[in-house]
Order: C-alpha cells, then sequence, then structure tokens
C-alpha cells in the first residue's frame, strides 16, 4: 500500500542504503512509509505515537540495512517485521507499570469473528485504539499478524494464559460495540 513508487529497483534501493545514500533512504521511505504507519496506527493509541514508531522503526531498518537477506524476504517483509518488533518495544515503554491480570478461559472465537467480519477495517482501527495498549498488541499479533498465544507471551513478556485474555478482551469489545452499532 504505497502512495510513492520509485522507478528504482529494490535491489538498487538496498544497495544505495547500504552505502548510506539519503536520497536512497528517502526513496525508500517514501516507498513504504504509507503501509508502515498504517501498521504502526494498528499498535499506537493516536497518531503521534503511530508516527513515533514510524520514525523510530525506520530509524532501525536503516542502521540494520547490513542484515536484510534478499533471499530470505522481500524488502516490505523484513522491514514490517522491524515495524512489528519496534511497535512492541514502544507498547513496553508505555506499559512499564501496567499489571496484567492472570486469566486461561478460552472464549468462542466464532462469535468474535462474524462481528469482525460487519466492521470495515477503518472501524475495526478506530475501535482498537480505544483498547489498552497491551490489549490492542495481543489482538493485532494474533489476528493481523498470525502470532500464537505463546509466540506473543514472549514477545510481550506476559502467559500465554493472559495473551487469550487480552484477546478476549478485544473480541468482546468489538462485539459489544458492533451491537451498539446495529442498535443506533
Amino acid at each position: 500500500m504505497s502512495f510513492f513508487k520509485s522507478t528504482l529497483s529494490e535491489q538498487d534501493l538496498v544497495k544505495g542504503c547500504r552505502r548510506n545514500d539519503r536520497r536512497m533512504q528517502e526513496l525508500l521511505y517514501k516507498q513504504y512509509c504509507a503501509s508502515m504507519l498504517v501498521l504502526c496506527r494498528s499498535y499506537a493509541k493516536n497518531d503521534q505515537d503511530a508516527i513515533e514508531v514510524l520514525q523510530d522503526g525506520f530509524l532501525k531498518i536503516f542502521q540494520q540495512i547490513d542484515r536484510y537477506d534478499p533471499i530470505r524476504s522481500s524488502i516490505y517483509t523484513w522491514m514490517r517485521t522491524i515495524m512489528v518488533r519496534t511497535a512492541i518495544d514502544f507498547l513496553r515503554r508505555q506499559n512499564k507499570n501496567q499489571v496484567i491480570i492472570e486469566w486461561t478461559e478460552e472464549y468462542d472465537r466464532a462469535i468474535a469473528a462474524e462481528a469482525l467480519e460487519h466492521m470495515s477495517a477503518q472501524e475495526t482501527l478506530y475501535l482498537l485504539q480505544h483498547l489498552s495498549a497491551t490489549t490492542r498488541a495481543v489482538f493485532n499479533l494474533h489476528i493481523t499478524e498470525g502470532y500464537t498465544h505463546g509466540e506473543i507471551g514472549k514477545l510481550l513478556g506476559i502467559s500465554e494464559g493472559t495473551s487469550k485474555w487480552h484477546l478476549s478482551e478485544a473480541r468482546k469489545f468489538l462485539i459489544n460495540s458492533l451491537k451498539a452499532k446495529e442498535r443506533a
């Protein structure tokens, strides 16, 4: 999802960035900033935080560009991974003092999936901004990125049960929001 498309190949952009060529870095940024900002917004509470994550993420991308291996993944996938990890680091900094409740009960996924099908991506993104940072991160990592609860637990420093609880809370919130919308 890019509004700007460089005429240079991905390989040429990466080579230029590896030489610390500012023009190439700017072209890479312009080509991918829109899609990366959408990703950052799905983790952040507001636009200001999303932009901070985006800037931190691109800084890491340019610092680590020598580690990019085109055989293992596309530049987009590699950059997306860095952005997700940057967003998680940001959430950790924001939530240092947050108390996390332990809960292991599973909830009905089919009901939540049906509710989400009735919402546009923009509505879902707007509603997710009303969740706590940890709940929003768990939802994004599990639903959007496909991480397991065990993987989420390791990334966020929470238990698998806590990850399940946060996902359940996000789903309940989205379902209740959908029901309220239907009544209106």
